[in-house]
């Protein structure tokens, strides 16, 4: 199965449409794997940055990213966001693996150039107990230039940045 995660629990059926940020990428439907669906019990709107440990963290990664914790997976966020993402409802659309290719291991992507038809929608709610539960920590900092400037200045390539354009402006540091 495959997923994709909504703030509206309206939609009967996926359009391919294009993404604002890939205007040379053609229309498709974005879908999610299981594994890494954790990435978007977040408003949808929520500037965030997921670090993921496996066997090619090197020790100075570990210690300038995994310093003091045991989780393999670190979500950050900026702190004005904390009421948004407890109060945030998300809906789980299901989707059929069939008409879906793979766009990015990693960060477990799929693709589908065809309209689909969701099987089933769920209601997710209580969103931070759902990253508690699946052993992911889940950080809070003012701003998030900081972590970004970090792990763009390193060769750590376990992370993702997501919706950055709506992160405090770097002038913003105090």
């Amino acid at each position: 199965m495959l997923y994709h995660f909504s703030e509206d629990d309206r939609i009967k059926i996926f359009i391919p449409k294009e993404k604002q940020n890939r205007p040379d990428f053609p229309a498709v439907v974005w879908a999610i794997d299981e594994e890494h669906e954790f990435t978007y019990y977040f408003p949808r709107d929520c500037p965030r940055i997921v670090l993921r440990r496996d066997e090619m963290t090197t020790d100075q990664q570990m210690q300038l990213f995994f310093n003091n914790t045991t989780a393999n997976i670190i979500v950050t966020v900026e702190s004005d966001w904390y009421t948004r993402i407890s109060n945030q409802t998300m809906f789980r659309y299901s989707f059929k693996d069939e008409g879906f290719e793979l766009f990015d291991k990693t960060a477990g992507y799929y693709i589908s150039h065809q309209a689909v038809k969701p099987k089933t929608v769920q209601i997710y709610g209580d969103l931070i107990e759902r990253l508690i539960q699946r052993g992911i920590e889940l950080r809070f900092t003012t701003n998030l230039y900081p972590l970004r400037e970090a792990i763009l200045a390193s060769n750590f390539k376990g992370f993702g940045i997501h919706r950055f354009n709506n992160a405090k402006n770097n002038n913003s540091l105090s």
